[in-house]
């Protein structure tokens, strides 16, 4: 089925009936207007793609309000994106989709971009132990050796080593909707997704 875009709200917790504390992300998501509708026959394959948010019409460029137009829409969309959908589902170009199609109990896949860490040693990177701490070691978070000796002659690839850290799309599966706030276009779903405050998201079954 058809998923939809959202934003990251933030983190809560929520009590269910027996008063358990129940950790949640709060995301805003939809509601998203279906903006083009792709078929086995003209495309190739079945989908459906989907808007949110919108931009200020002075940078919207004229093909993307042409493109959006079509559908009825007077703004394009802040994102754009494609989501496969069965044969047997009937979405028209123009439709609205909203937190409506998912309710509370459901397991959903969540895509998102991991927060960037910049560029991060092994010890924060990997979970290296470090060096021994005792008597003031002066490298104590170095990885130390990495490569073989005469032969290969070089270090592996593949070998965990100090680089840039996150900011990688990251998808996160079964994870629960608690509740479902139709009239704010909120899902609460338990535990962490990935991305900081305000960023996009991506929920389908």
């Amino acid at each position: 089925m058809a998923g939809l875009i959202g934003r990251k709200v933030g983190m809560t917790r929520i009590f269910d009936g027996e008063g358990r504390a129940v950790p949640v992300t709060v995301i805003e998501a939809g509601p998203c207007p279906v903006v083009q509708c792709k078929t086995a026959e003209s495309d190739g394959y079945s989908a459906v793609q989907i808007g949110f948010g919108r931009k200020k019409w002075t940078r919207s460029p004229q093909a993307e309000l042409g493109h959006a137009a079509r559908t009825g829409l007077d703004y394009a969309p802040r994102i754009l994106r494609e989501f496969r959908v069965g044969t047997g589902e009937d979405l028209e170009a123009g439709a609205e989709l909203t937190v409506g199609i998912f309710g509370a109990g459901d397991r959903v896949k969540v895509v998102g971009t991991s927060k960037g860490r910049g560029f991060q040693g092994g010890v924060k990177r990997h979970g290296f132990a470090g060096r021994p701490a005792s008597h003031g070691h002066p490298m104590s978070r170095t990885p130390g050796s990495l490569g073989p000796g005469t032969d290969p002659s070089r270090v592996i690839k593949g070998k965990k080593l100090p680089g840039q850290m996150g900011a990688h799309r990251t998808t996160i599966r079964n994870m629960e909707i608690v509740r479902v706030d139709v009239d704010r276009n909120l899902l609460f779903v338990r535990g962490g997704v990935p991305g900081h405050r305000n960023g996009y998201l991506l929920i389908s079954k």
